[in-house]
């Protein structure tokens, strides 16, 4: 369906064509390049980290990153339930089994708590993850500060999914450097897009190299192709990378429009009953990626698919907030570690309506889509 408005389209200005023609009339269109190391570099200097190698998508990063934390065959890999399906995807990927943690109530992040507990029952009787995997949802960040303290305390490394967070920050520490390795993404949909692709963060310099090695078809540096152990192809080509220079460059423009979305639409719902924005923690510091709301059936009049029916029928593209993956048929069976059983993240999926959230928008869109929204109460 082609809409009228989009959920979260890419938002391109003439820095980024400027860059990409420069990349295209250099002749570097082949996977390597000078535009893909120059990116590598400011991701570097943007986010702070020693490292950095872009790859070709966020599921490629997190795959590379649990096979760097030694992640393999048999092992169990605590996770976010409420998230998109690479993050499991990739641990299977590697032969482990995902065991989903359930999200707090008010940011919809991964519980700390049921973290903290989870690997102190683990380290009772043996049996603590291979990984843990801590998910920053909706452009936000998780309470990183205390997943990585209680992943330190039990000897579990730490991959933070920072694929719809860069940008964002938590506790003066920006998205995707609370672990020992973190993960970005640049697909079509996300803040910052170089078409598709994703990268890998981390201190650990010899942990990227690795991890560069391998997603070179584990090349060995001689004048013909030579592999000593299995690779992949996962590189991000340098077309893609001269991209994302140019949105790496313009990002913190998007990131002030994108919250002066997000607050108008905060203004225009202010006084509708049964309406809950995702609660943005105490320190933390959003890229307003997408806003997300939850509506209570009861007090607001209408539920989260008649309100998307109504957005949809007017040509306004949303959707429902993320699937729990122990909702997923493909993890039938899996029942998450949840507190006193009831899970956060499935009655948030069944409420959850994720808005249109483009700087781009107006104030006229804004108050169109409210009016959408507001029209399917009865």
């Amino acid at each position: 369906m082609s809409w009228t408005v989009w959920l979260s389209p890419p938002e391109m200005s003439s820095v980024e064509r400027e860059m990409l023609l420069a990349a295209f009339d250099s002749g570097w269109v082949a996977p390597a390049g000078p535009d893909l190391d120059a990116f590598e570099r400011e991701l570097c200097a943007f986010t702070g980290a020693a490292a950095v190698v872009g790859l070709s998508s966020g599921t490629a990063a997190l795959h590379m990153a649990l096979m760097a934390v030694g992640v393999g065959e048999g092992d169990e890999v605590l996770m976010s339930d409420l998230t998109f399906a690479a993050s499991a995807f990739a641990a299977t990927y590697l032969g482990a089994r995902p065991v989903f943690v359930d999200s707090e109530p008010q940011s919809w992040q991964l519980d700390p708590e049921l973290v903290e507990a989870e690997l102190a029952a683990r380290a009772a009787r043996g049996t603590l993850p291979a990984a843990v995997v801590a998910v920053d949802l909706y452009g936000s960040v998780c309470d990183g500060t205390s997943i990585a303290t209680s992943c330190a305390r039990y000897g579990v490394p730490l991959v933070e999914d920072a694929a719809e967070a860069l940008g964002a920050g938590r506790d003066g520490i920006m998205a995707g450097r609370f672990g020992r390795v973190g993960v970005l993404s640049f697909n079509g949909n996300k803040i910052v897009t170089t078409g598709g692709g994703g990268a890998l963060v981390a201190d650990d310099v010899e942990l990227v190299d690795r991890v560069r090695h391998l997603s070179t078809q584990a090349r060995r540096p001689v004048p013909w192709y030579e592999h000593g152990e299995v690779g992949y192809n996962y590189r991000l080509g340098n077309l893609n990378a001269a991209v994302g220079r140019g949105q790496l460059a313009t990002l913190p423009a998007r990131m002030q429009q994108r919250a002066a979305v997000r607050a108008a639409y905060e203004r225009g719902l202010a006084d509708v009953p049964g309406v809950q924005f995702q609660v943005v923690p105490t320190g933390c510091r959003p890229n307003h990626w997408l806003t997300t709301i939850e509506l209570h059936p009861r007090t607001f009049g209408a539920n989260s698919v008649e309100v998307l029916a109504a957005l949809r029928a007017a040509g306004i593209e949303a959707r429902h907030g993320f699937q729990p993956m122990h909702l997923q048929p493909v993890f039938a069976g899996s029942a998450p570690v949840t507190a006193g059983g009831t899970s956060v993240a499935a009655r948030h999926f069944q409420r959850s309506v994720s808005l249109p959230s483009s700087g781009l928008l107006s104030g006229d869109d804004v108050c169109w889509i409210i009016d959408t929204v507001l029209s399917a109460r009865h």
